[in-house]
């Protein structure tokens, strides 16, 4: 993300005088108060003389209800940005840089070394049962001599683990929003929350490049330039914006010509619409699948690392009342918390030559 004075009495006495036997002579009578004919204003005269303020529309309201959350959530990140800088003391960083100097072999050493440093935000390790990153990005392809570039990063939880991953021999790129754009606009928000969190750590994060991305008509200075785009469960977030097509076409100038998209999305249930599904976080595969082929990619592969049939995914405030968002809160949180993360389909693409046939997809 807004006195009366009590009134007093005043009372007297009334002298009566006596002296010298003598009538004390009749005052004269006093001249009687003008009369004024000037109408005397009252309270309810003014406030009918006043015009009420108009009730605000429901887009004032809920722009002042989005002022509202946008402040809420600055001030609570920043108690939880000041408790993980405390947290990176003089031996953290020399433990993080350790990490980034060393020169791995392959990625599975690179990720296994990642994943047990104590660099990780607290919590972030318990998401790792859920999302695979092993398995995920050894099915994309990617090296420690990769050249990647992250779409929407969100929190860092996969740049934690590429940043070291590919510090030594590799090149990791991120995408965000301008970090000094409109102090009221959400993306501002998170681009500076992210720059706050390669900052605390630039012996492990520095060599990260931020790409600056106007998300409204997404355009990358950048050509044939990576090994692997990710886009980790970006796409829902695209349909919605109405910029699926316009990411699409960056990214396709963006990889080298045999380079790699790798989608992981939450999957909706088959037949869904998708625009409405998308809404709730869910995407329809062979939906997405095809709109990524007209944008000319040929899908090379499929994983089911990341299903999840414990996802009903009929939720009223859809996939965010999962883990690790619980935007219901307290409500059936144990329910939520024995279905885990989302289903998610693990897609790969790749830059489709001409005349290619795509594989058939998901149905």
């Amino acid at each position: 993300m807004r006195s009366h004075a009590s009134p007093y009495l005043l009372t007297g006495s009334l002298l009566l005088a006596c002296g010298g036997g003598e009538t004390p002579p009749p005052t004269a009578p006093s001249a009687p108060a003008p009369v004024t004919t000037a109408p005397v204003a009252t309270a309810a005269a003014t406030a009918s003389a006043t015009p009420p303020s108009p009730e605000p529309t429901a887009e004032e309201r809920k722009k002042a209800d989005d002022r509202k959350k946008l402040a809420d959530d600055r001030a609570h990140w920043q108690l939880e940005n000041d408790a993980e800088m405390a947290r990176w003391t003089p031996a953290l960083h020399a433990s993080a840089k350790a990490l980034a100097d060393k020169v791995y072999p392959n990625l599975r050493d690179a990720l296994t070394a990642a994943l047990a440093s104590p660099h990780r935000k607290p919590g972030n390790a318990a998401r790792d049962k859920y999302r695979h990153p092993v398995e995920t990005l050894t099915f994309f392809g990617v090296k420690p001599s990769s050249a990647v570039l992250e779409i929407g990063p969100g929190d860092g939880w996969y740049t934690e683990l590429l940043a070291p991953t590919l510090a030594a021999k590799g090149k990791l790129a991120v995408t965000s929003a301008d970090p000094h754009g409109p102090e009221d606009d959400r993306a501002t928000f998170g681009a500076q929350r992210f720059a706050a969190f390669l900052g605390k750590a630039p012996e492990l994060f520095g060599r990260v490049e931020t790409l600056v991305v106007n998300t409204s008509a997404p355009k990358l200075d950048a050509r044939e330039a990576f090994d692997v785009v990710l886009a980790i469960r970006e796409a829902h977030g695209m349909i919605n914006d109405g910029t699926l097509d316009g990411w699409l076409g960056a990214v396709h100038g963006a990889l080298k010509p045999s380079g790699v998209l790798g989608i992981v999305e939450h999957r909706a249930k088959p037949g869904a619409d998708p625009i409405e599904s998308a809404k709730k976080g869910y995407v329809p595969a062979k939906w997405l699948i095809e709109r990524v082929e007209a944008a000319g990619f040929k899908l090379a592969g499929q994983s089911e690392v990341n299903a999840n049939p414990k996802d009903t995914k009929d939720y009223p405030v859809g996939v965010w009342a999962l883990p690790p968002t619980f935007r219901l809160g307290d409500q059936d949180r144990d329910k939520y918390t024995a279905i885990g993360e989302s289903d998610r389909m693990t897609l790969k693409f790749v830059v489709a030559r001409p005349g290619e046939k795509a594989q058939p997809a998901a149905r």
